[in-house]
């Protein structure tokens, strides 16, 4: 085991890393109190199936590790997370649905963002490289354990990831809040698609926006001025994409 571990908080995310199994669990604390929750129960015994040991410990003990009081009695000393390459997010029969997410700087919205698009059915989320092992478990416990769910992968820049899944035949899309970008409802998006999200500060550069083949905007139902924030943006577009593809399914 690493000297200096990363912490999952919480059952959710716990459960999450175990059944997706991006990255090793090496200890479970539980807190003592919790020996008879059924939920533990299975945490335990899947935890040991993995191979990771199961201990039962002082409330203190745990909050003494944890970065908040949202661990519910229940903390993962875990591996790094393992990373996918940019082809292995590509999905072997229906049409891809991958999202870039640049320049989100808070911890929750990036989660909240990876919650949604999870729920939405992503096949997977790019990134640009950082080290969010800080903020892993405020992460997995705002994403209700999406984040050790679904596959993620590195690449250096959003251009780059973009050549890239081009030339698989995606379509190359971006949010954008002005003229031309085009109302989301009236375009296809059952094709193929990579789309970059970015942050609320920087949002997309303009060297993306001219390359992109299609500029996304969400139509509001009156004059709002100010632009929706990166999770109601990207929750808005990534469940229309699922509801069109759930159309042409029927």
């Amino acid at each position: 085991m690493p000297a200096d571990p990363t912490i999952l908080e919480g059952a959710l995310s716990i459960q999450a890393a175990l059944e997706a199994g991006f990255r090793d669990i090496h200890q479970i604390l539980i807190d003592e109190r919790k020996r008879s929750d059924r939920r533990i129960s299975w945490l335990r015994r899947k935890a040991q199936s993995a191979g990771a040991s199961v201990s039962f410990v002082s409330r203190a003990t745990i909050e003494a590790s944890a970065s908040g009081k949202s661990h519910g009695g229940i903390i993962a000393l875990v591996g790094e997370r393992r990373f996918r390459q940019l082809g292995e997010l590509l999905p072997e029969a229906e049409p891809a649905f991958i999202v870039m997410l640049d320049g989100i700087e808070d911890p929750y919205n990036f989660a909240g963002v990876i919650r949604a698009l999870y729920a939405a059915g992503a096949d997977g989320v790019v990134m640009r490289p950082r080290n969010w092992t800080s903020a892993t478990a405020l992460v997995g416990r705002a994403s209700a354990g999406a984040i050790e769910r679904l596959p993620l992968a590195i690449a250096a820049t959003a251009a780059e990831a973009a050549e890239f899944y081009r030339g698989h035949n995606l379509v190359v899309a971006c949010t954008a809040k002005a003229e031309p970008a085009e109302p989301l409802y009236d375009v296809d998006l059952t094709a193929p698609l990579f789309l970059l999200i970015g942050g609320e500060r920087r949002g997309v550069t303009r060297s993306f926006l001219r390359n992109a083949d299609w500029h996304l905007r969400v139509p509001y139902g009156r004059e709002f001025e100010p632009s929706l924030g990166t999770v109601g943006a990207a929750s808005v577009i990534a469940f229309e994409v699922s509801r069109q593809r759930r159309c042409t399914r029927l």
